[in-house]
């Protein structure tokens, strides 16, 4: 019997049904055009938390380690063409059938912030893809949590303390960066790409700097990216800082509302989670990064129960470092299963959080985008024809059966390959701007580790 093609509308609420060729389901005529025998149409996931790595992190040398002692590795990104490097990443990821993302931008230098943003805004346009632009605000203790650099300067030696203090960030005033920020919504032109306020954690921001963002958040609608309580390090110090809890301070100055997503949540205890809930905040779970950076197991017993709303991100480090967002789903689907008779979380749940709530974050339409899948690829050797299709996605399903990608009817892909941008092409030229950088990377390599070396001692003391 020849396999039909099957459209999987509701993933985890209704099974797939046959496509007959009528025109009779909500999906573009394109898509449904492209569908070959044993095909199978769903709604695309949607990586609600990334950072546009084209180099990633393990090609400049920076192993996984706890979090802190990780950044430092950062200083050895190669300095390429922003433009580029956001082309290569937005093209790998609607490779594996993804076609929205949220990008955490990752300069800090706030007088670059337009010319950067406006790149990344042109790549996403080129690759076709939905895209949420999250803008970098920052102004408080860098390189070490509860007094900045000068924590470290005893734990590294005179040299290498002078060749590291002048790349001390300066920070500009906080007026100034959200004009910034409101500056790069303004000169966006791209109804596929939502800007938005990026505070980079709340052990980075100082008081001023957030509730000048919940101000402004407030007056002009603009939806904020953070990440929240990612390890346990950032949890010892917020509750230093914060006596009523850092949850209970962003509340108090109107920071929590439904224009709110927080990403990883390692460290939220269940107060938090049921106030984050009441307030109609989402979060954003990336448990590959979470594991690789040591940060630990978010507590998404607690979210599914009474929890803020679940989507899922990649954080641009997953499970195999191969940005397979359906790689992704499997492991929050088995890590947050539960051991009793009846699964927590279930099927419907990961799908609701990968496309629904996804969606929500980025502040994109739901369920217009398709992704493609050689479902008889999955099931060659089923021998019964009515197994749950979400169940056999999240049991099987990587970015290699991903086979065609339709963005508001627009194909971006097919037959595996993008049909908007030579990706090969990109990633060659990207590589030859890193390693042009080489000379300075090799000279950064040692200072660098020094670096991180001072940040384990100090947190080692804690």
């Amino acid at each position: 019997m020849t396999p039909s093609a099957q459209l999987l509308l509701r993933p985890g609420h209704q099974p797939a049904e046959r496509f007959d060729g009528a025109a009779r389901f909500p999906v573009a005529r394109s898509v449904l055009a492209a569908l070959g025998p044993g095909d199978l149409v769903m709604p695309s996931p949607v990586n609600a938390h990334d950072h546009g790595y084209g180099i990633r992190t393990l090609d400049f040398g920076v192993v996984d380690e706890a979090l802190e002692v990780w950044i430092p590795g950062m200083r050895l990104r190669p300095r390429t063409d922003a433009y580029l490097e956001a082309l290569v990443a937005f093209a790998r990821l609607a490779q594996t059938g993804v076609g929205a993302t949220m990008h955490c931008h990752n300069s800090l230098n706030i007088n670059r912030l337009g010319d950067e943003a406006a790149a990344v805004i042109r790549a996403a346009g080129e690759v076709g893809i939905r895209l949420g632009l999250s803008c970098p605000l920052l102004d408080f203790d860098p390189w070490a949590y509860g007094g900045g650099p000068e924590k470290l300067k005893p734990l590294l030696s005179e040299d290498d303390w002078q060749a590291l203090s002048p790349s001390i960030p300066a920070y500009a005033p906080v007026a100034e960066q959200i004009a910034a920020v409101d500056a790069v919504a303004a000169e966006n032109s791209n109804p596929m790409v939502d800007v938005q306020y990026g505070p980079v954690g709340p052990q980075w921001c100082s008081n001023a700097l957030l509730e000048a963002i919940a101000e402004a958040s407030a007056a002009n609608g603009r939806r904020i990216h953070m990440h929240l309580l990612e390890s346990p390090r950032q949890r010892l110090w917020l509750d230093r800082r914060f006596p009523q809890g850092v949850v209970h301070y962003l509340d108090e100055i109107g920071f929590l509302s439904p224009r709110l997503a927080v990403a990883h949540g390692v460290q939220l205890q269940p107060a938090e989670c049921e106030l984050l809930a009441e307030r109609g905040v989402q979060l954003v779970s990336n448990p590959s990064a979470n594991l690789r950076l040591r940060s630990g197991v978010a507590p998404i017993s607690l979210v599914a129960e009474k929890g803020p709303a679940l989507a899922i991100g990649l954080d641009g480090s997953g499970f195999d470092d191969d940005q397979d967002l359906w790689r992704e789903m499997r492991l929050i689907h088995l890590l947050h299963g539960g051991r009793e008779l009846n699964r927590r979380f279930t099927a419907d749940r990961i799908f609701d959080a990968a496309i629904h709530i996804g969606a929500k974050v980025l502040n994109a339409p739901a369920g217009q985008d398709f992704v493609v899948i050689d479902y008889d690829a999955l099931t060659a050797d089923s021998l019964f024809d009515d197994i749950d299709e979400a169940e056999v996605l999240l049991t099987r399903m990587t970015s290699a059966q991903a086979k065609g990608l339709f963005l508001g009817g627009r194909e971006i892909m097919r037959d595996g390959r993008l049909t908007t941008v030579d990706f090969d092409a990109a990633r060659r030229e990207l590589r030859e701007q890193a390693r042009a950088d080489l000379p300075r990377l090799r000279r950064e390599r040692q200072l660098a580790g020094s670096l991180s070396a001072a940040i384990r001692s100090y947190y080692s003391r804690w």
